[in-house]
């Protein structure tokens, strides 16, 4: 008498693996552009909550508060939330905030190039008054994705943000 045996043979843990192996492969693509578009989303949201969060603080401490946006030297970005004025605070080479007199850092955010998001501004600092939490000047940002597409957000002259995509590129934004 014989006793049936359980389990699999190698051939078929073999083609089960091939499979697998081909189904993953033909997944990644999109899992990676699924990646890139959370990760721009997310750095948007990011620098849209750093804004509004500028623009209380500045009335709540009743003194100017500034954002500032560098391009630093390899390619990378970043942004500086501090006090005093434009060129006292930015970002060295290695993107570490450097801040000079007796300007403070708030927060710092670093992109380094070739990271999957990037900021640029169409001006090198935004400040906000402390009596009415207005900005000057109003501002275009970008913040850009290594596939191309971009979230913008304009900060108008009375301090508030408002997001678009051109194209559509995101839902949840309206086109701009």
């Amino acid at each position: 008498m014989r006793q049936r045996q359980r389990g699999f043979t190698l051939v078929e843990a073999g083609a089960t693996l091939s499979i697998l192996a081909i189904v993953a492969t033909l997944a990644l693509p999109g899992f990676q552009d699924l990646l890139q578009h959370r990760h721009t989303e997310g750095v948007a949201s990011e620098l849209a909550t750093d804004l509004q969060f500028l623009r209380s603080e500045a009335v709540a401490r009743n003194q100017a508060l500034r954002a500032s946006f560098v391009t630093l030297p390899d390619g990378g970005t970043c942004y500086v939330l501090h006090t005093g004025a434009a060129s006292a605070c930015g970002c060295q080479a290695d993107g570490s905030p450097s801040c000079t007199g007796e300007a403070q850092q708030i927060k710092t955010v670093l992109l380094p190039a070739g990271s999957r998001a990037s900021v640029q501004a169409n001006v090198g600092s935004i400040v906000y008054e402390p009596r009415h939490g207005t900005s000057t000047p109003a501002a275009t940002i970008r913040v850009t994705g290594l596939d191309g597409r971009t979230v913008h957000h304009v900060v108008n002259i009375m301090g508030r943000v408002r997001s678009c995509s051109p194209r559509a590129e995101f839902s949840g934004y309206r086109a701009c």
